[in-house]
Order: C-alpha cells, then sequence, then structure tokens
C-alpha cells in the first residue's frame, strides 16, 4: 500500500491512524503505517509531554504525527470562566434530570471531570503546540478547517507537513489556498465530526479540486478492499479513526463501551450534536436521543455544549451507564466484531488490499483479452 505520500513520509503503507490513545498511535507507527495523536484531551502542557515522551520512546523511530482542534474563527480575551458563564440555567437543569432519571451518581467530592473540551479553545491549543513542535513530529492535523497562518508557518520552518480535514469540495480548496501540504476528504460515514457528503462521492471531488496536492480519504473504511477503492479513486492513502477502538491497545477505560461497540451495526450511529455543538457522528443512546428530542431544551454551539456536557460524559463513563454510554464512532462500526491488536488489524488490511488488486487486475486482463 505504497504512495508518493507514503514514500514522502518514509511509510511502509498509506495508512494513517487517528486516535486518543498513545500506545494506539506508537502501534500503528510500529505496523508500518502513519499513527496520528489527538491532543484534544490534553489541557495540562504537561500531560502532553509526559504522552510524546513516551511516544517517542515506543515508535522505534517511525514516524508519527499530532492532531489538533483549533476553531477557523477566534474569539479574542474570551476564557473558559467567560464561556461557562454563558450556558443557560436551563441547560444545566436538563443534564441534572437527565443524569437523575438513569440514576448517574455524582463524581466524588474533590474529583475533577476527567473529560473537558477546553481543547477545542485555540488558545489551548497553541500551547499543545508549544510543547508537540519540541518533538519530532511529522505531521500536524487540524479537525476544524485550515490552522491559522502563523501555525502553518512555524510547522513548515520546522519540516512538519499540514493536513486539515474537509468535507466539501470547497473547503479542501480553502485548505490548498491557506498553504496545507494535506487534505483529508472526510466522508458523512466518519465517526466523530462530518459534513453530508459520502466517501464514494467525496472523495474523487476533492481531489481533482486540489490536484496535485495529495488527499487522504477518510469514513467508512476499514478493510483492505476499501483502502484499494480509496486509492483508485485517487487519494494517495487512508485516515482511519474508528477501526482502532476496539484494539486491545485502546484503553477505553470502560469494559461496557468496548461490548457495545462489538455489537453495534453500522446503523447504529447517529450525527448529533449533543457531544460538541457541531453534527458528529456517535453511537446512538438514550443521551443522544434525549438531545435530540424537540422536547428538550436543544444543544448549544460549540464550545459551550462540550463544556455543558463535560462532567455529565465524564460521570456516565465512569460509572458506565450503558443506556447513556457512547463515544464517536464511524458506521465502520458494524466491522468491530472482535477485539485484535493493532498489527492483527494492519494484516487484515493489507491482506484485503492484495486480494482487491490481484480481482481488478484479472477483470482487466480480461477486459483486454476480449
Amino acid at each position: 500500500m505504497q504512495t508518493e505520500l507514503s514514500k514522502r513520509l518514509g511509510i511502509e503503507h498509506a495508512v494513517f491512524g487517528f486516535t486518543p490513545f498513545p500506545a494506539v498511535a506508537a502501534a500503528i507507527s510500529r505496523a508500518g503505517g502513519f499513527g496520528v495523536l489527538g491532543a484534544v484531551r490534553y489541557t495540562a502542557p504537561d500531560d502532553l509531554k509526559r504522552d510524546l515522551d513516551w511516544l517517542d520512546a515506543h515508535t522505534a523511530g517511525r514516524p508519527y504525527g499530532l492532531d489538533v482542534v483549533m476553531p477557523a474563527k477566534k474569539v479574542e480575551g474570551v476564557g473558559e470562566a467567560d464561556v461557562e458563564a454563558m450556558i443557560p440555567e436551563g441547560h444545566r437543569r436538563f443534564v441534572r434530570d437527565t443524569l437523575a432519571r438513569y440514576g448517574v451518581p455524582e463524581l466524588a467530592e474533590g474529583e475533577a471531570s476527567g473529560w473537558r473540551i477546553t481543547g477545542w479553545m485555540e488558545q489551548v491549543a497553541r500551547t499543545q503546540l508549544d510543547v508537540a513542535f519540541d518533538y519530532p513530529i511529522r505531521l500536524l492535523a487540524n479537525a476544524l478547517g485550515s490552522p491559522p497562518a502563523d501555525v502553518v508557518a512555524r510547522a513548515h520552518d520546522r519540516g512538519v507537513l499540514v493536513a486539515a480535514l474537509a468535507g466539501s469540495a470547497r473547503h479542501a480548496r480553502k485548505h490548498q489556498e491557506a498553504g496545507l501540504d494535506i487534505v483529508v476528504a472526510q466522508g458523512y460515514e466518519a465517526g466523530g465530526h462530518t459534513g453530508e457528503i459520502a466517501t464514494m462521492v467525496l472523495t474523487p471531488e476533492v481531489v481533482d479540486t486540489v490536484d496535485p496536492l495529495p488527499v487522504l480519504a477518510a469514513g467508512g473504511i476499514g478493510s483492505g478492499r476499501q483502502v484499494a477503492a480509496a486509492l483508485s479513486l485517487g487519494a494517495q492513502g487512508v485516515w482511519l479513526g474508528s477501526i482502532w477502538l476496539t484494539t486491545t491497545e485502546a484503553d477505553l477505560h470502560a469494559p461496557a463501551l468496548t461490548r457495545k461497540l462489538l455489537a453495534a451495526g453500522s446503523g447504529d450511529t447517529v450525527r448529533s450534536r449533543a457531544l460538541t455543538g457541531k453534527p458528529a457522528r456517535q453511537l446512538r443512546t438514550e443521551w443522544t436521543d434525549a438531545w435530540d428530542d424537540p422536547a428538550g431544551p436543544g444543544t448549544l454551539p460549540m464550545p459551550l455544549q462540550g463544556l455543558l456536557v463535560a462532567e455529565a460524559v465524564s460521570r456516565i463513563q465512569k460509572y458506565e451507564v450503558e443506556p447513556l454510554l457512547g463515544t464517536p464512532v464511524g458506521q465502520i462500526v458494524g466491522r468491530l466484531t472482535a477485539q485484535r491488536s493493532v498489527q492483527a488489524v494492519f494484516d487484515d488490511l493489507t491482506r484485503g488490499f492484495e486480494r482487491a488488486v490481484e480481482r481488478v487486475n484479472r477483470i482487466a486482463k480480461r477486459s483486454g483479452q476480449s
């Protein structure tokens, strides 16, 4: 699974794996792909430094990258406390009532929420970059549009490639105009924040729009034949996220969540604003249903929604309240039927890719003989 981009980065397979878990990112790089660590959960610079130290020591010298979330629009002089003050009391009451209805225990006295959304704020992302640029990262990816021009310049000064996700050809063109090096065409099927265009349609549109900029296909990809299809559409690699959630190296801290992922079908996800305020594909749960119910107060815009539900999500996860327990995940969740190591996932991807290419080659050969 080699392309010009994979050769440029010195990786064996053009498989880019996004994950919030350092152990998974390291295993992806060791398996010949390109591990990308999600930084959004790191609100303390020392925590990110600790995990980058670990990642650097466990990638066997293979390249890896970092994914941050920097909103396209910046609001000057607004901190977390200012944002918290904007949350209506009616929404806070709705959260309390919903948790009480399902008997979700409180956190212990003095225990801080383990899940915060402050990583969606630009000033937090900038502190993450101040740490990350001291490490040999080879790629910086942004999930919410093109990073600010000064961030792109800082990355390029250090020889770091810059990528951004795009849900439309229009967004992809903006990334190209901003001087980015890679566009990730993320289709409707993907986990997390997604647009409304399916991967099969979006990928060639983006490839044609930003040519000769390399494009990675994302969304609904979890097998070798799907990788082959993505490369056939003109992509120079694939960007995979959901497929790693049930690997043995992943640390979800919730056996019940792993069970739900393994039991879910491709129709058991929903695009909901319940988690962050922007449409994000995730497991459908009674929590997402409550927020999407017209009888409820409705979700708040980003980052208000994320701040509002941060403690609630931590409580749901800690106590594994199954009716409410969910996670961002794509429609490919239907293929997650057993826990496997990252290496086993790669073995399956490469074998499936080889079979798909051989099949297409046989068809092409027969067509040429007719």
